[in-house]
């Protein structure tokens, strides 16, 4: 029997590095794009997302919350630029990019995947590094294999010879763009030049991926087991087309089985939740948690993987070493060493995603860099002060021969 899914979206994640004396300047460019706006978070509304976070991280992460209706009105009615320069302090930003909607109709190839893109953020922190989330909805199929042939070669549209790679002639379409080239030049006009995430080893050619699918309740229920379609679970997972026959060790794989028919699964390449429709919460509940607690979580322990590597590159390169210190210091107090959640799965999520994505390899190497530069300072700045100390006694010295030569001239 063939899979099928009941509901399904996919969220393409595109990290990409803003210099950071061009932070506000990139902050101002958004505000002026007459598609971009700011998102506001509002206990009432987005009581989840309030619920869920650490009181540090809503503060760092979501600084909306703290403002009241008077506040963002005030905020609104301020010149662009002033505007800017408030939010260039924030920790971080996050604006809704709404795409002009310019139907192109459907492609005749009978191959085609034919998409729509409902949604996009704009994610800002302040250090410069920002994340592209690009959410897309396959319509007018509900193959399984159609999903993980889109999720595979979607994620690779952004190389230079995307063109080149076309899989089995499968074709991504959209309501919104004419071709790949147009989401191509979208990203490049919305993220800028890619110089400071080539420096810090960012892919810029492949997107992260972070899916979710409910697949029919007849292919997993009680009587149908989930073994029967495991290997199509893996594909999905690890974002494979649907005639790979790769085989994966199952206990290398991080996946959070808590619900019966549900599961978190976590990589390198992204975050894929992949359920059934005999749980009713898992096409209503469930994806609109993954869509907002869980992907932010994603995006927060991105942003500090991809933060560290910048503090470590800024260790080796001997610049900016007072600041970098500071900066340092002032993330392991706000970030590091602060829990993004109590609630028990987010817990075990962050925890996942940290040992995924290497962060406390990442952390103590940065620390090592800390520690040894910290003692050359030190060793650097008593050096100066014994020098200091030794060039006083010489002086000392030599005005106290002079006073005694002074004194025996006297007599």
């Amino acid at each position: 029997m063939e899979l099928k899914t009941k509901y399904q979206y996919t969220y393409f994640i595109y990290p990409y590095v803003i210099k950071e004396n061009r932070y506000l300047r990139y902050i101002l460019k958004l505000l002026k794009d007459e598609n971009c706006k700011i998102k506001i978070f509002r206990k009432e509304q987005d009581l989840d997302i309030y619920s869920y976070f650490s009181h540090r991280v809503r503060n760092y992460m979501f600084s909306s919350f703290n403002l009241s209706k008077t506040k963002l009105a005030r905020l609104d009615e301020l010149p662009l630029d002033t505007k800017a320069a408030i939010l260039a302090k924030n920790p971080c930003t996050i604006f809704e990019y709404s795409i002009k909607k310019d139907i192109q109709g459907k492609m005749a190839d009978k191959n085609g995947i034919f998409f729509k893109i409902p949604k996009i953020e704009i994610i800002c922190f302040n250090t410069g590094i920002c994340f592209l989330c690009i959410k897309t909805n396959i319509e007018e199929s509900n193959k399984f294999s159609d999903l993980l042939n889109f999720n595979y070669k979607f994620r690779d549209i952004n190389q230079e010879f995307g063109n080149m790679k076309d899989y089995n002639h499968i074709n991504v379409q959209t309501d919104c763009f004419e071709d790949v080239k147009d989401i191509q030049e979208f990203i490049r006009g919305l993220t800028g030049s890619n110089v400071e995430s080539i420096k810090l080893d960012i892919d810029i050619e492949r997107f992260l991926t972070y899916s979710y699918v409910c697949i029919d309740q007849d292919n997993w229920n009680n009587t149908s087991e989930f073994e029967k379609i495991q290997n199509n679970y893996i594909k999905f997972l690890n974002i494979l087309p649907s005639d790979n026959n790769v085989n994966y060790n199952q206990e290398d794989l991080k996946v959070i089985a808590k619900w019966k028919y549900a599961k978190l699964g976590i990589t390198k390449q992204g975050i894929t939740l992949f359920s059934s429709a005999c749980d009713i919460n898992n096409y209503t509940v469930l994806p609109h948690d993954f869509e907002q607690q869980y992907l932010y979580t994603y995006i927060l322990t991105l942003y500090t993987k991809i933060y560290l590597k910048k503090i470590n590159l800024e260790f080796r390169q001997n610049t900016k070493i007072k600041s970098t210190r500071k900066e340092f210091i002032k993330f392991t107090e706000n970030l590091w060493i602060n829990e993004i959640t109590s609630e028990d799965t987010g817990s075990i999520f962050a925890q996942y995603l940290r040992e995924v994505l290497e962060l406390n390899e990442i952390y103590f190497d940065t620390k090592n860099k800390y520690d040894i530069l910290y003692k050359e300072l030190n060793i650097e700045r008593n050096t100066k002060i014994n020098m200091t100390v030794i060039i006083l006694l010489v002086l000392t010295l030599i005005i106290n021969a002079i006073s005694i030569l002074i004194i025996t001239s006297g007599y």
